[in-house]
């Protein structure tokens, strides 16, 4: 008869804040039906306190490779940046199984608040240390951005779905 040692893996307890040089927030959306747009936004912050997951993120730190797109990006068109500065993320459940991971929350965009899964990996803890490797994809007409122009071709220049990504290093506070 054989013996199987189950171990339990939880999501650490304690609060455990964003270590911001080993961390990046990012984004993805096709662009003309053939390549990706990518960029992120890097003024954001990010605690995991008692099996809560909650960021948010300045939209004025919005990174793209061509500055000239920025302007537009934060403007009325998109994250309307002036009347809605951060968006916002808190979890309210968080699932492990393994190094497997699933946090359901609320992401806030533009005022507009929509349930979202994030999924992806755990690493840790190792020693005061955790790791979050997390992605989501979003329909971004349904936070009210929703200018986009057709192809000459057929299509649209922008699709709807948008790939959210974060990859997180969080310490022990």
């Amino acid at each position: 008869m054989s013996t199987i040692l189950q171990t339990e893996q939880t999501i650490p307890t304690g609060t455990w804040t964003l270590d911001t040089v080993h961390s990046t927030v990012g984004y993805a959306v096709r662009h003309s039906g053939v390549s990706l747009f990518k960029g992120g936004l890097t003024d954001f912050d990010a605690e995991l306190a008692d099996g809560v997951l909650h960021g948010s993120a300045a939209v004025a730190s919005i990174t793209v490779q061509d500055e000239g797109l920025e302007g537009h990006l934060l403007s009325p068109d998109f994250f309307d940046a002036e009347r809605f500065p951060r968006v916002s993320f808190t979890s309210t459940a968080i699932r492990r199984d393994g190094d497997a991971v699933t946090v359901e929350g609320e992401l806030e965009i533009r005022g507009a608040k929509q349930p979202v899964t994030l999924t992806g990996q755990i690493a840790g803890p190792v020693g005061e240390k955790i790791g979050l490797t997390l992605e989501t994809v979003i329909d971004r007409t349904s936070f009210g951005m929703s200018w986009n122009m057709e192809l000459p071709s057929g299509g649209s220049v922008l699709d709807n779905e948008v790939r959210l990504t974060a990859d997180l290093e969080l310490k022990q506070a």
